[in-house]
């Protein structure tokens, strides 16, 4: 098959990238803005036609979750817009679509994992226009697969594993949030779900996708710092008040992950056990 990757200077493209080594069989095009401008309707239609396109993985989007709400236009163009382009052009060769979306779709007052068939409210424009590129994505294409991920972090970009090393290193204390609760996702874990459902065949709908487990952002930097042998930065519970931003962020993110693993197959591997492997790699990386 033809792959179109878009995105692919990302997390989730770059572990697309690696793992693509392991499916061999398949024809891959990695593209990011450079190479293809998912906002251009006429060069995306142009793409999928000449490049005979089977399967189209959408990793491309607009991530400044603060910015967004300063750069509403720039923001639907990519989360929104460009989705409906891709979609619909793969809809005209007969191709497949995975989409992929996030937890702010919901207005996170849940106290129990969120499913697909949870009502949407979203309360950010970077939550809004990813809605609304989850719903023209499946209104464009008949074998579109939407999925829904939270706090995406691998060893590549910036992303808040990274950050927290590099702070529990630079500094003597730092606040950290506790009053948000969610699930960790490691890119490469999503990149491995990603093919599974390529390999299956796309089944249309709305799909979640995490590790395993729970913790808040207070935890999660506990145990970066434990793994990264940070040792002498002091971290401490802040309330969400106590840290504010343009863009409201979800109190309860976690997201129930039955569907995907039942209809492809998949199991999941814990938060902590992928974090070990992320850390792993980045301390190695340092070494070389």
């Amino acid at each position: 098959m033809n792959i179109l990757i878009t995105g692919a200077n990302g997390q989730l493209g770059n572990e697309m990238r690696n793992l693509s080594a392991d499916y061999a069989q398949h024809n891959y095009f990695f593209t990011d803005v450079q190479e293809l401008d998912i906002c251009n309707k006429e060069a995306v239609e142009t793409f999928i036609s000449d490049n005979h396109i089977d399967v189209v993985v959408n990793c491309a989007a607009y991530t400044a979750v603060d910015n967004a709400e300063d750069n509403k236009e720039l923001c639907d163009k990519l989360n929104h817009l460009a989705p409906g382009y891709l979609a619909a052009a793969a809809q005209s060769r007969g191709a497949s679509v995975i989409h992929i979306s996030t937890d702010y779709v919901f207005n996170g007052t849940n106290h129990i994992p969120y499913t697909e068939k949870e009502p949407t409210c979203p309360t950010s424009v970077y939550g809004s226009t990813k809605l609304a590129g989850e719903q023209v994505v499946l209104q464009n294409c008949e074998k579109a697969a939407v999925i829904r991920t939270a706090w995406l972090y691998s060893p590549y970009g910036n992303n808040f594993v990274k950050t927290m090393i590099r702070l529990g290193r630079e500094r003597d204390t730092l606040g950290v949030i506790f009053d948000q609760v969610g699930t960790p996702t490691y890119a490469r874990d999503l990149a491995v779900a990603i093919f599974a459902v390529i390999e299956k065949g796309v089944v249309k709908g709305v799909y979640h996708f995490s590790n395993e487990g729970v913790c808040s952002w207070f935890d999660f930097t506990l145990a970066i710092h434990k793994l990264a042998g940070i040792n002498n930065c002091k971290v401490r519970p802040l309330h969400t008040a106590d840290y504010p931003t343009k863009a409201a962020r979800p109190h309860y993110s976690v997201l129930d992950k039955s569907l995907i693993k039942q209809t492809y197959g998949i199991e999941i591997p814990h938060w902590e056990t992928s974090l070990n492997e992320c850390v792993h790699l980045l301390l190695q990386a340092e070494k070389e």
